[in-house]
């Protein structure tokens, strides 16, 4: 049978995995599907990729490495997203795997001009994005939790971008009807947020920001998790 792979490109804080579980219990729970339709792919560790045609729908999670990096197990995910597109299987990229998807079919990734992104934060959906599969009667402006310091400079050719904020103009976009890749982090709750922001103090401190200042404005985010139950739904 096939299944719906997440393919896990790292891992979360040890503490945080004790207390919240990691990055794919994340996003299982968010797609809402049965469990005996997923199966997790830890490629860092290893595990080789799936052979494509085994593959229902591909989620690629977030990860604490930078695309930009180019190690070698990420390059080898790269080598294969073209193969899924042209077999039109449905991927969702989040965050790293946002940026994985792009930069794999022709996008620019590198670290973004202003540093880090963290916290809850505004996104708003753009005009072609109102008639998306994933974004159609959402709000136009909407709030969720984000965590990255590196971007999408240039999108792909013939990519549709889908959301954007006044930090991020490339928070969301799409690669022909079935190909997603979204900056923000739908799988995270309010309490993941902060975890987040709480293990990442240093680097917030030399960004120049405010930890208690970010952890303030962390609130429920219900309607990116919209998004990642719709992804849930369409492959199901």
């Amino acid at each position: 049978m096939k299944k719906i792979i997440i393919l896990k490109t790292g891992n979360t804080f040890p503490a945080m995995a004790k207390s919240f579980g990691d990055f794919e219990d994340w996003i299982f729970k968010g797609l809402g599907v049965g469990k005996d339709k997923i199966r997790v792919v830890d490629i860092p560790k290893g595990e080789a990729l799936p052979v494509v045609e085994t593959c229902k729908a591909v989620v690629i999670s977030g990860s604490h490495a930078s695309v930009t990096q180019n190690l070698s197990w990420s390059v080898a995910i790269e080598k294969w997203i073209p193969k899924l597109i042209q077999s039109k299987i449905p991927i969702l990229g989040i965050c790293y795997g946002h940026q994985l998807l792009a930069k794999a079919m022709g996008g620019i990734v590198d670290f973004h001009v202003k540093g880090i992104e963290i916290g809850t934060a505004a996104i708003e959906i753009v005009e072609d994005g109102t008639q998306d599969p994933l974004f159609k009667g959402l709000p136009k402006t909407f709030k969720a939790n984000v965590c990255h310091s590196q971007t999408v400079i240039r999108l792909p050719d013939h990519s549709v971008s889908m959301a954007k904020n006044s930090f991020e103009p490339n928070h969301a976009f799409r690669i022909g009807q079935s190909a997603w890749g979204v900056q923000f982090h739908p799988e995270f709750d309010d309490r993941i947020m902060a975890a987040y922001a709480e293990n990442m103090e240093a680097t917030i401190k030399e960004s120049g920001l405010i930890l208690s200042e970010i952890l303030d404005k962390i609130e429920p985010t219900p309607i990116p998790l919209k998004i990642l139950e719709r992804f849930g739904k369409l492959v199901e």
